[in-house]
């Protein structure tokens, strides 16, 4: 399965533990569907930052397409 990078410089930190977010593989779900990506994350605690312009473009997307099977 191919993986999507969408890894940004960000000068963000983890609001629980202050950290640097690094770029990391995770995997997201949604409605069965699971798509590798590589995104910003937490080295501590895993949070991780989906950025905007991607949760209202790209997977704004995917989801729509997704519901309309």
């Amino acid at each position: 399965m191919s993986t999507f990078s969408f890894i940004s410089e960000t000068a963000w930190r983890c609001a629980s533990c202050n950290k640097e977010l690094h770029p990391r593989k995770v995997n997201v779900e949604y409605m069965g569907s699971v798509f590798n990506v590589e995104l910003m994350v937490c080295p501590v605690c895993g949070f991780v930052l989906i950025p905007e312009n991607l949760a209202l473009g790209k997977m704004l997307e995917v989801e729509q397409l997704l519901e309309d099977k």
